[in-house]
């Protein structure tokens, strides 16, 4: 049986690459730019499946690839392709929200707890000798009790508020709609920052969520606020928040995620109240082969080469 031709537009695992080789004809996608057209040109005709990461799929892309039936992203994040365009063509989409969950949301705790306890410039005092030597570390602030608000309850963002919730955390959200959950629901950001000691944005990059943090949902968070993003960086108006702390008008920020990255605002990187780490939500051993199985079996299981991958138990269970 002939196989089905994918091409592959996303760095993965050896382990990985070596299961696409065994049930695939694979194709390369170029890494100079300049030469992607030609090689389009060439075997686009013959794709059926795009295993993908950040490579843009746009109308010029689809045009390129006719018989293209199904995308596997190895991401959550959709923002790079046209995703009118792909459903207009009838071609499947899936990526890798559910899998990730619950690293990203973990990694949106940690910086949570990271910013309003100063936990970055506390491991300074220690290691500085300034604790040894009699000063007393100023006193952070307390999640129990917190209203926090979650931009976008998805996948994401509902693992998100279980953990908030665990902290003892009150929790409210904001979204295109509300959803069957016993949380209460904002209309807008700005309303839902009014009632908030902190946002957690969990939302996906789209038109409608570009800048959707802006200077008046930052002046709504108040100077008693933090922002926290592990969505993507352009969600947040990154000139805007830098004139609010610049101002303190909020009390600081957690940032996974930024509008031009891996470029930072200087202003960012010499805030004393900004914790930042270079988009690493889901970067865990564990997750990232997760997120690179699933994409073998979302390929896989479209073609019908093979059903839902077993993954054995530990012993005893």
């Amino acid at each position: 049986m002939t196989k089905p031709t994918i091409l592959r537009a996303a760095e993965l695992p050896a382990s990985t690459l070596a299961e696409l080789d065994a049930l695939f004809t694979v194709l390369h996608l170029p890494e100079d730019e300049a030469q992607i057209p030609a090689f389009l040109q060439r075997h686009g005709a013959a794709v059926t499946g795009l295993a993908l990461r950040k490579t843009v799929v746009d109308r010029a892309m689809l045009d390129a690839l006719p018989a293209l039936e199904i995308i596997a992203s190895y991401s959550a994040g959709l923002d790079n392709v046209d995703l009118e365009a792909v459903h207009a063509r009838g071609i499947l989409v899936r990526n890798s929200s559910n899998i990730l969950a619950r690293d990203v949301a973990n990694t949106a705790i940690g910086l949570l707890l990271a910013v309003t306890r100063d936990m970055v410039r506390a491991d300074a005092f220690v290691r500085d000798g300034s604790w040894a030597g009699g000063a007393t570390y100023p006193l952070g602030r307390s999640v129990v009790g917190m209203t926090v608000g979650v931009v976008g309850l998805g996948a994401i963002g509902m693992e998100v508020a279980s953990r908030l919730q665990a902290l003892g955390a009150k929790v409210a959200y904001t979204g295109p709609r509300p959803k069957p959950v016993d949380l209460p629901y904002h209309a807008s950001i700005v309303d839902l920052a009014a009632e908030c000691d902190a946002i957690v944005l969990t939302c996906p990059l789209t038109e409608a969520t570009h800048h959707a943090v802006d200077a008046r949902v930052l002046q709504a968070l108040g100077p008693q606020g933090y922002l926290i993003n592990i969505a993507r960086g352009p969600v947040v108006d990154e000139d805007a928040l830098v004139a609010v702390l610049g101002q303190n008008g909020i009390a600081g920020a957690g940032l996974d995620v930024f509008e031009h990255e891996p470029q930072v605002p200087k202003a960012l990187l010499e805030h004393p109240h900004v914790v930042l780490t270079p988009h690493l939500g889901s970067g865990t051993e564990e997750t990232r082969q997760a997120m690179a199985d699933n994409v073998v079996d979302v390929l896989a299981e479209h073609f019908g080469l093979r059903g839902p991958r077993q993954v054995p138990g530990k012993a005893g269970h």
